[in-house]
């Protein structure tokens, strides 16, 4: 039913050959993605051409802006699109044009990064925005490149990423993402809901749809921004767990190395049975299921907007192959499947372009882009028209002895007032 990934490095490059779809999405044996894989995607998983060919023809240049600063780096994701072009690159490039990627990274100052997307569209003339993923990027900018006609694929933060017509994102971010974490804990039985996250411009909007979803179930929510970095995650963890009460509910949205600063302080204090804990889709990374010991086993519901980083889906799979060969210094989670995740995209669509490479036409491509099954996401992804959220359903991961495992299969996202799910789903 589902053709055998295989693999072959060759001297100048990584072909994969496989079905891109996956009926077995998670390493727990579980089928979460049904939706993205009832039928066998069309070409195989692969770089580019999959030829093992060096590109010689002109390049295509793309562009991206990243946050990087002490407490937020998401360089990750950039690492990973690039080491995906760079295998492009050397299996043929997109029909023979090698991709040209920029990365420019920003400390969330609204000045610096207004003037980083004018340098990459006006003056480095890229032909098109792919992996963006800003604190602030999608507030200062989205007006710019709506004027522009580009049409991002990026990764969100902020609250216009995901309210644009001309932005679409690999992951639903972190509102999407702490209400799903919030719904597993309710349906989990937590008697509150405390959601933190970092403390920066527009951030508070990350916890709003947890602590209505609380409401609604007429239970007690409540929003915590930190600053981060962190200086005491034992701290943080006691004064969240109080917040909480008894039996309450925790879900954190921190990158990876702050949540295991909260984590583990919940540990050494014995925290960890005196609420219920979650966190946002950062946690789904190899370093995390790697720290937490068997104390943690079942007792962190983590809410993974992309799949278990040890699947054996054939995307996944060549998403684990690029990284190796490609960019063996980045982590493995989700951050690196959805830079790996962006670049895929881009590459499908720029590969449909007939004729000349232009900002018109890559940015068409980008938005012609439909229904493209993977088996890292639960459902296909469409850029679509309107204000539309790309990416709406996933699925619950727990630790179990220094792994993670699927605890819940794929579900939809809440419909909240904050939201515009009910509204999408409604076909309106």
């Amino acid at each position: 039913m589902l053709a055998t990934l295989c693999v072959a490095v060759m001297s100048v490059g990584l072909v994969a050959c496989g079905d891109s779809s996956d009926s077995s999405s998670s390493s727990s044996g579980s089928s979460g993605n049904d939706a993205a894989s009832t039928e066998a995607a069309a070409n195989a998983s692969k770089c580019g051409l999959g030829n093992g060919q060096k590109a010689s023809g002109s390049p295509i240049k793309l562009g991206a802006i990243i946050t990087k600063q002490p407490g937020t780096d998401f360089t990750d994701i950039s690492d990973m699109a690039k080491a995906y072009f760079d295998c492009v690159n050397d299996n043929g490039g997109v029909n023979g044009h090698p991709v040209q990627y920029q990365v420019e990274t920003e400390q969330t100052n609204p000045q610096q990064v207004a003037s980083l997307a004018t340098k990459l569209i006006e003056s480095d003339k890229v032909l098109g925005i792919v992996g963006n993923t800003s604190l602030i990027d999608c507030a200062v900018n989205q007006k710019y490149y709506a004027k522009q006609a580009i049409n991002m694929i990026a990764n969100g933060v902020a609250r216009e990423c995901y309210f644009s017509e001309n932005i679409r994102d690999i992951n639903m971010g972190p509102y999407y993402s702490t209400v799903g974490a919030a719904q597993y804990l309710i349906n989990q039985g937590a008697k509150s809901i405390v959601a933190a996250t970092l403390k920066a411009p527009g951030t508070d909007f990350n916890n709003q749809g947890a602590v209505e979803l609380a409401k609604q179930n007429n239970i007690p929510g409540k929003s915590v921004t930190e600053v981060v970095p962190i200086n005491d995650g034992a701290a943080l963890a006691l004064k969240l767990v109080q917040a909480a009460g008894d039996g309450g509910g925790v879900v954190l949205d921190f990158i990876p190395p702050e949540a295991l600063k909260v984590l583990q302080g919940a540990e050494q204090q014995g925290l960890i049975d005196k609420v219920k804990w979650a966190c946002a889709t950062p946690c789904n990374d190899a370093s995390i299921a790697s720290a937490l010991g068997p104390a943690w086993n079942d007792k962190l519901g983590i809410n993974a907007e992309l799949n278990l980083v040890d699947s054996k889906g054939p995307d996944n799979q060549l998403y684990l192959q690029v990284q190796k060969k490609y960019a063996p210094d980045s982590a493995i989670g989700s951050f690196g499947q959805m830079g790996f995740m962006d670049a895929l995209l881009a590459t499908k669509a720029l590969m449909t372009i007939k004729g000349e490479y232009t900002k018109k036409s890559v940015n068409d491509a980008f938005k012609a882009l439909k229904d493209v099954k993977t088996d890292i996401l639960c459902n296909p992804w469409t850029f679509g028209d309107g204000v539309r959220l790309a990416n709406d359903a996933d699925r619950t991961i727990v630790p179990q002895d220094h792994k993670f495992v699927e605890k819940e299969k794929c579900f939809d996202i809440a419909a909240l007032p904050s939201n515009n799910l009910e509204e999408q789903r409604s076909g309106q």
